[in-house]
């Protein structure tokens, strides 16, 4: 029997910090100083793990406020929705491109998954110390007989090639490079994210140093543990699979 957890990702190690980050979307307009700040923490979109979620709804209603201000974000997220995390994207960059307006995204604790997809609507990305960011394939749960799955496949290659296409609107390397590290759930400090163009900055403090040394020790353990998780799946038998009745054929897009 499939166990079904609570992340689909590769490396497990985080999945107890990332299940914690607590929800919490707020937006404060002031209209003085011509800044609206939003507070995005926790799942992105609708989730079966966790009741309370930011959707792009929720965005587009507080940039409907927000006039024409610059917008700063503050981000913690394990990621969600994959269609959401886009929709999030693309909202932000129309608003840019209608109002003239800055997007300024700090990263508090986590942007994984589909909040990696929103921080690239930045014009600034700021790491903070110690926090991380991560990009992997996207996944989904489908029923059905095995043309169901062809071609959810298929689906899931060009949702992913659309990922990718937002990635490499600041990644400095080729796209090859950005796709294995899709495929491999690549997992950047601060200072991994900066060097690759995702991020402009990370912030600095007197202990910066020690704390970019543990993010990079984390990001390496990281990846790390994701060849050790692939090569003794690659050795496990494929487990046995006990069907349940299911309400529809697809089971939404995980990223």
């Amino acid at each position: 029997m499939r166990v079904k957890r609570l992340f689909n990702y590769k490396n497990t190690q985080f999945d107890d910090e990332l299940k914690n980050v607590p929800h919490n979307f707020a937006a404060k307009h002031d209209n003085e100083k011509a800044i609206t700040e939003l507070t995005i923490y926790g799942v992105i979109g609708e989730s079966w793990w966790n009741e309370n979620w930011t959707s792009a709804v929720d965005i587009d209603n507080a940039l409907k406020e927000a006039g024409t201000n610059n917008i700063e974000i503050r981000l913690n997220s394990p990621g969600g929705s994959a269609f959401d995390g886009i929709a999030i994207y693309n909202r932000l960059m129309n608003y840019k491109k209608e109002t003239g307006a800055k997007i300024k995204i700090y990263i508090d604790g986590w942007a994984c998954s589909a909040a990696s997809v929103i921080a690239m609507a930045a014009d600034e990305l700021i790491m903070g110390l110690g926090s991380m960011f991560m990009i992997h394939e996207a996944s989904s749960g489908v029923w059905g007989a095995k043309g169901d799955f062809r071609s959810e496949a298929d689906l899931l290659e060009e949702l992913e090639e659309g990922i990718i296409d937002i990635y490499m609107t600041k990644a400095n390397v080729e796209r090859k490079e950005v796709r294995k590290k899709v495929d491999a759930e690549t997992w950047f400090s601060a200072s991994k994210a900066v060097e690759i163009g995702f991020a402009t900055s990370s912030a600095s403090s007197v202990e910066g140093d020690n704390a970019e040394e543990i993010a990079n020790l984390r990001a390496q353990n990281a990846n790390l543990q994701n060849e050790i998780t692939q090569l003794k799946n690659d050795k496990k038998e494929e487990p046995k699979f006990e069907p349940g009745q299911p309400t529809n054929k697809r089971k939404g897009f995980l990223f």
